[in-house]
């Protein structure tokens, strides 16, 4: 990814008592040249906040948890303000690769496309408990038969949208379901 595509690219990572992941995942953005990287800390009551003070990233605070999908609602409404052209939303527990933002975006680029959703299910599945595999695919199997779409991975929280999405679309769900309604 060149410099001049890295400056319209902002990561925006929802952080809650994230202390011992979130400056590993900052650092190999940061490492990877991506270096708009906004963190909500949802109401932490870890020491989160001081981490991404000392990391270089943006900090925004919410005082009070109010969730993951309020937390990148709050995180895109600031790179918008900073002229940012596509987001990509990122955990904070480090199960992403930076890597993969690249790949992603070219992706989402070439197919004009507005939104590009990542999977943890396609290739091979790593470091994931059989109980949970199984719950992630029957809430996948549910989401498939209610709104009819083929998709691979239905509460992954990497995702890349472009400005134009992100104007027509927000976060409606305070807590976890933005990674299935949005």
């Amino acid at each position: 990814m060149c410099n001049s595509e890295n400056k319209k690219v902002w990561i925006v990572i929802a952080a809650y008592n994230e202390a011992t992941t979130i400056k590993d995942v900052i650092n190999d953005l940061q490492a990877s040249g991506l270096h708009n990287i906004v963190i909500v800390d949802d109401g932490s009551t870890d020491a989160t906040s001081q981490i991404v003070k000392d990391s270089g990233a943006y900090l925004l605070r919410h005082h009070v948890n109010r969730g993951q999908g309020a937390a990148l609602q709050t995180g895109i409404e600031y790179a918008k303000l900073h002229g940012a052209e596509f987001f990509v939303t990122f955990d904070a527990d480090g199960q992403h690769l930076p890597s993969d933002v690249s790949l992603m975006l070219h992706a989402l680029i070439e197919s004009e496309a507005d939104i590009a959703l990542g999977s943890r299910f396609l290739g091979s599945v790593v470091d994931i408990s059989r109980t949970r595999l199984l719950l992630l695919k029957t809430a996948l199997l549910w989401t498939r038969i209610i709104i009819g779409l083929p998709l691979t991975d239905v509460h992954n929280g990497f995702r890349i949208m472009s400005v134009k999405f992100t104007n027509e679309f927000q976060f409606t769900y305070d807590r976890m379901s933005c990674t299935t309604h949005g």
